[in-house]
């Protein structure tokens, strides 16, 4: 039977961003859905105060409709779509940064509705918690300044993450784009800075939702490298490769490297298709 490619995107992001790779997808002969975890996609809040003339002093305020949102809540969203996925066939479950965290929590607690997991760049937390990772030397060439500088209220007192991506400041949008599309033009990194949402949960997770070996680790699974990714720096995601790797090593992740940036593969989603084609290839005959 025909799978199903499942497609889980990443911190500020939604389902919108998967539009143009899924359109490779189906010309390809794919089928595919992509998600949008709670607070997201149409169910985001973009206060008027993230408007122009931008009221930045308001927007610090705003109430957002993410806040409370917890992983828990994008775990449960997401294992309500793979029920209704895995009725049609096999699931192919692909997340994408921060993605990889409710992917990976909802493979410890459904491996039964995933035939495949696929990581694209994405955080797979095994021996540390998405936090700690950030500390580590591999995240040493990772910029968050640009974030940082971006960051509009009190997260505390928010109760989510606000970011302003629709600053006009030179030096933030250099660093976001040397962080995110540093290989794209300077309209494609426009056009997809527009495409965020400004608002983003609190919640990464506890130690509890860390892969294991008993249920994650039974799924076939499969890491897609992004060579220039400057947000997760390749040497971070074969970390996490080498981990995943080490906890079921009867079953390691079959490992592909795509060039480009942490969004390339997006705004130039040919390759990334066909290699997605190419993986769910690997599905067993009887699925």
């Amino acid at each position: 039977m025909q799978p199903t490619f499942v497609l889980v995107h990443g911190a500020f992001a939604n389902s919108f961003s998967f539009a143009p790779l899924q359109a490779e997808l189906g010309l390809l002969g794919h089928r595919s859905v992509a998600v949008d975890l709670p607070g997201h996609g149409f169910a985001a809040t973009y206060p008027r105060a993230y408007q122009a003339p931008q009221d930045l002093e308001g927007l610090s305020t705003a109430p957002g409709a993410i806040k409370g949102v917890t992983l828990a809540d994008n775990v449960a969203h997401l294992i309500g779509i793979l029920e209704r996925a895995k009725r049609n066939g096999p699931v192919v479950l692909v997340s994408h940064s921060r993605g990889g965290l409710t992917a990976t929590a909802a493979a410890n607690q459904r491996p039964d509705l995933i035939d495949r997991i696929v990581y694209v760049s994405a955080w797979c937390p095994v021996d540390l918690d998405v936090n700690a990772y950030n500390a580590e030397p591999e995240m040493a060439t990772a910029d968050a300044a640009g974030l940082m500088a971006a960051l509009v209220g009190n997260p505390a007192e928010l109760g989510l993450l606000r970011i302003n991506f629709r600053t006009a400041d030179p030096g933030v949008l250099a660093s976001f784009k040397a962080s995110f599309l540093a290989d794209g033009t300077d309209d494609e990194f426009m056009l997809f800075l527009n495409t965020f949402q400004p608002d983003e949960n609190l919640d990464t997770g506890t130690p509890d939702d860390r892969a294991r070996p008993d249920t994650w680790g039974r799924i076939p699974r499969s890491y897609v490298r992004l060579a220039e990714d400057a947000g997760i720096p390749l040497a971070m995601q074969d970390r996490m490769i080498r981990e995943g790797d080490a906890l079921t090593p009867e079953n390691p992740f079959d490992v592909h490297t795509l060039p480009g940036s942490h969004l390339k593969w997006l705004v130039d989603p040919a390759p990334a298709a066909r290699l997605l084609g190419d993986i769910a290839a690997l599905l067993p005959a009887e699925s």
